[in-house]
């Protein structure tokens, strides 16, 4: 427990999951004046909106910032791939009475690049995590030259053996249960993911670097079983989703907070990427696995001007509700109260 929270500098070896599109600053700020790791995602920002948003972190918090950014291949857009994607919802436009989109909208996540690398350098953030592996090394050079440590998922074995060949300080493990974008990366075989109680001992026996439990991972006894099993430290999401410092949607809160957030489940419908959320109509009807759906970010296009159109009406059947399979930790309090809360799993019966 001490090497992590020597590694990252903080009272908790507890991380606050990155998570775009239901969080900003606010979030990260929040956890790391409550001691813990707080972290951006930065994949849908531009590096002036990432330089901004760590000024802010800076006013409110003296404590650490993560900056997580995404290391994935960009695609080549394929005009045939992309009608026929928008095919399966045509029906869906009609209903909605929304115009059907006359061409692919902009990408929405971007890797890791010279641009970012260079807002790294200047803003020097005391953590760089990537997801879906790590970027070129001459850019990854640049992120420890600016005195970042560097923390990476795996959601395999041997995944966890590439990264640490790769010389990161640390490995997310993340099992099969967490909510969000899986961060697989060298297969795309779904079938070889486990459970993170499952995983988790399988890296922490096979690496000399510190290893961070994640997935399902929702209060202080799921933080002691991580801990007993050998992790370093834990990663936290879905329990933070509520929070009055978050962004998440109220077509998303709703969802967390009914029936409907027992039933999770890998998909690929909303981006192109295996990733785990509420089942929602989108997914009985399309998925959740859909072969046709346009490579990772792709896919988003399609599906965008309809979940626009159905929150505005109050409804979340076309809108990503991610989150992990223990929706029990998901409060509506402040930050700082799940974090303390969490954090009890650290100390010893």
């Amino acid at each position: 427990m001490a090497s992590l929270i020597q590694l990252i500098n903080t009272q908790f070896p507890l991380i606050q999951a990155p998570m775009a599109g239901v969080q900003g600053w606010e979030l990260a700020a929040a956890v790391a004046s409550a001691g813990g790791l707080g972290s951006l995602p930065c994949a849908m920002l531009t590096p002036e909106g990432v330089e901004s948003a760590v000024n802010a972190f800076r006013q409110r918090s003296t404590g650490p910032i993560n900056l997580n950014f995404f290391s994935h291949t960009q695609p080549g857009p394929d005009e045939e791939v992309q009608a026929n994607w928008l095919d399966n919802f045509l029906p869906y436009y009609c209903e909605l009475e929304v115009a059907v989109p006359k061409g692919p909208a902009g990408p929405g996540r971007q890797p890791f690049n010279q641009a970012m690398a260079d807002v790294v350098t200047s803003v020097k953030p005391e953590v760089v995590s990537f997801h879906f592996g790590l970027p070129h090394p001459a850019l990854l050079e640049q992120v420890r030259a600016s005195g970042a440590k560097v923390l990476s998922s795996a959601t395999t074995l041997e995944e966890a053996l590439w990264l640490e060949a790769q010389g990161v300080d640390a490995i997310i493990a993340q099992g099969l249960e967490a909510g969000g974008h899986r961060g697989m990366f060298l297969t795309e075989d779904i079938t070889q993911q486990s459970g993170t109680m499952a995983l988790l001992p399988q890296i922490v026996n096979a690496v000399s670097v510190p290893v961070i439990a994640a997935g399902a991972i929702a209060d202080a006894a799921g933080v002691a079983a991580a801990m007993a099993l050998g992790a370093a430290g834990v990663q936290v999401g879905t329990a933070y989703l509520l929070c009055d410092e978050a962004t998440t949607s109220a077509v998303h809160r709703t969802a967390l907070q009914s029936d409907a957030a027992d039933h999770t489940v890998l998909t690929n419908l909303f981006s192109g990427r295996p990733a785990r959320g509420i089942v929602n109509r989108m997914i009985r009807d399309l998925g959740p696995m859909n072969e046709s759906a346009p490579r990772f970010p792709l896919a988003t296009a399609a599906s965008a001007p309809l979940r626009a159109a159905a929150e505005a009406k109050g409804s979340g059947d076309f809108t990503p509700l991610w989150a992990g399979q223990n929706v029990s930790g998901c409060r509506a309090v402040p930050a700082a109260e799940i974090t303390k809360a969490l954090a009890q799993g650290f100390t010893p019966a």
